[in-house]
């Protein structure tokens, strides 16, 4: 399957605006399975409705991520309610995190929160992510911690996630796992590839050597200025790329 095709595909009932982020979103899904991101049925991906500040897609409780279709997709708001007339349901705490960042972050259009192996081994470190690779420079000094309360997030801790997030592109979520905003889609997929990487690769040197090379700190700033100098919105060069992969190996996404 094309990418053309993939967005051609557009049953009546959904308009062409709204059918390009459901079939984005069931990809990220799709690609999230395949990396291993996905835990049984829970964390989430989610990105608000075009034209709607207030509604967004998300994965309906229950579903894997290599079941989510674009068609599929779960229509709720941010006071929680399911707004689609399916009578399907969302996974509270999940909503809990996607319903707060949305409501506060206007240009977070899609958000990831995942429980990634890598993710969460790094955020169990007092260091945090430290500057060792390339794609860990993308995060620096522009990825914040929160401390884990608990299962459950009462509106008082959503307030100071948000509060701790910011305007920042990530966070990682002490002893629980990992969050990015995007303006579409594929940023938003792409800052997760690119902190899944930098943690992986972290976790492997730390494993190797107690000695780590880092690089000076006018290194560290001039290449995070290189690497988001560009303000068009990330992804926009590797989405087409991905899409057409998922096309040959589950072209079901799409439908």
């Amino acid at each position: 399957m094309s990418v053309n095709a993939a967005y051609a595909a557009r049953p009546a009932q959904f308009g062409e605006a709204e059918w390009r982020v459901r079939v984005d979103l069931a990809a990220a899904y799709r690609l999230a399975a395949q990396h291993g991101w996905d835990d049984l049925v829970y964390t989430h991906l989610s990105c608000r409705l075009p034209g709607h500040e207030d509604v967004f897609l998300i994965n309906p409780f229950g579903l894997a991520f290599d079941e989510i279709t674009a068609s599929n997709l779960l229509l709720i708001d941010t006071a929680g309610q399911v707004c689609d007339g399916s009578g399907r349901r969302a996974n509270p705490s999940g909503f809990a995190i996607h319903g707060a960042v949305h409501r506060t972050r206007a240009d977070a259009h899609c958000v990831i929160h995942l429980h990634n192996p890598a993710a969460v081994a790094v955020s169990v470190l007092a260091c945090g992510l430290l500057p060792l690779s390339q794609h860990a420079l993308r995060f620096w000094n522009d990825i914040v911690y929160h401390d884990y309360q608990g299962l459950a997030f009462d509106a008082t801790e959503q307030t100071q996630l948000v509060d701790e997030l910011g305007s920042h592109p990530a966070m990682l979520l002490r002893n629980h796992g990992s969050l990015v905003c995007g303006r579409t889609v594929a940023e938003a997929y792409v800052l997760m590839h690119t902190l899944d990487t930098a943690c992986r690769i972290q976790l492997q040197a730390m494993a190797a050597s107690p000695c780590l090379c880092l690089p000076p700190d006018d290194v560290l700033a001039r290449t995070h200025a290189q690497l988001t100098a560009d303000p068009a919105p990330e992804g926009e060069i590797e989405w087409p790329a991905l899409l057409r992969r998922l096309g040959r190996d589950c072209p079901g996404f799409a439908t």
